[in-house]
């Protein structure tokens, strides 16, 4: 096994302090600023924000619905050095009750678990930049919550800055990498590049038989006929829109299997029939996050992530805001 790279091999620990400072012990006014810029930009794929404000408000509505909420941060892969400053790809598994009024109607009692996969730019211990893809579709299924419902009542029109995340409104921020170039993090971003240009055969070639899959919805799975789903799903949903990687990389790290993580979007028109539905020729930018980890067989376990939600969002929005989407289709 190689060495691990010559990155600060704190960052992980730090990110994992942060997360359970913010859900698991409460520190949202003076912890919470304390490792935040106060010229953060967080994109989330619901909406997009700024300062610790953007956190302290998700954190807050989510917390409303499940006050009981407890997150455990299962694992980062991350790269940079403290010189440029770090990249971190989190990923948190999140478990509480439904016992509060909110975002998810009225309380049920229902126990609630789904994850969160951010990306995290940092330096010198303050974070600048997040780009954050949560399994919205996970909670409301679990409370029996049609996803398409929740999120054309979520909507505002009128005000196309308020809702999901897409690069017309974007901001540019201090972070300008592209990932580092281990092996394990060019290896899953090849696999999904070519799955997403339509080379469907190269999912039983690169994953383990009996891979352990998790998917949008709270989906877990295995076997590379649950990859095919999942891949194919999306991507007939929308065929013609742009597929990029903006993030990869790679760790191979002391008693951890070799893993990788990569941030990608599909930007284009939902013109397609796939994982949702009729096609309705809306303009539609996903943000993804995905972790996997690698065996002697190839793809042992994914992560992949995006908020099923907020596409729904922007397919019911489709001609209200026709001037703010012209800018994903620019991409």
């Amino acid at each position: 096994m190689r060495e691990p790279e010559n990155n600060d091999l704190g960052f992980g620990d730090f990110l994992r302090r942060v997360a359970e400072t913010t859900w698991n012990r409460r520190g949202l006014e003076a912890a919470l600023a304390g490792v935040c810029h106060p010229q953060l930009i967080c994109r989330n794929a619901l909406a997009m924000g700024y300062g610790a404000e953007a956190l302290r408000g998700e954190a807050l509505e989510l917390l409303a619905a499940l006050p009981d909420l407890a997150a455990r941060s299962e694992d980062v892969v991350w790269s940079g050095n403290g010189r440029v400053g770090m990249l971190g790809s989190q990923r948190v598994l999140m478990q509480g009750c439904h016992d509060g009024t909110g975002a998810f109607g009225t309380p049920t009692g229902k126990r609630i678990r789904f994850r969160v996969l951010t990306d995290i730019y940092a330096k010198d211990n303050r974070i600048s930049e997040i780009w954050a893809v949560r399994d919205t579709g996970a909670i409301l299924r679990q409370l029996g919550i049609a996803p398409q419902a929740w999120a054309r009542a979520r909507l505002r029109p009128g005000d196309p800055e308020s809702g999901p995340f897409h690069p017309g409104i974007d901001q540019p921020g201090p972070y300008t990498g592209g990932g580092n170039g281990n092996q394990w993090g060019m290896a899953f971003a090849g696999v999904v590049e070519r799955i997403m240009h339509h080379d469907f055969s190269e999912i039983a070639e690169q994953y383990d038989p009996a891979a352990r899959l998790c998917y949008p919805g709270g989906v877990i799975a295995e076997g590379a006929c649950a990859a095919e789903r999942f891949w194919f799903g999306l991507r007939a949903s929308f065929p013609s829109a742009t597929f990029t990687i903006h993030h990869r990389a790679g760790r191979e790290d002391r008693l951890m299997p070799p893993r990788a993580a990569l941030r990608w979007s599909l930007s284009g028109r939902h013109d397609g029939w796939g994982a949702f539905g009729k096609p309705t020729g809306a303009m539609v930018h996903v943000m993804g996050i995905s972790h996997a980890e690698f065996g002697p067989s190839g793809i042992r376990r994914e992560w992949s992530m995006y908020d099923e939600a907020a596409i729904w969002m922007q397919i019911h929005a489709s001609g209200l805001v026709p001037v703010a989407r012209q800018a994903i289709a620019a991409e």
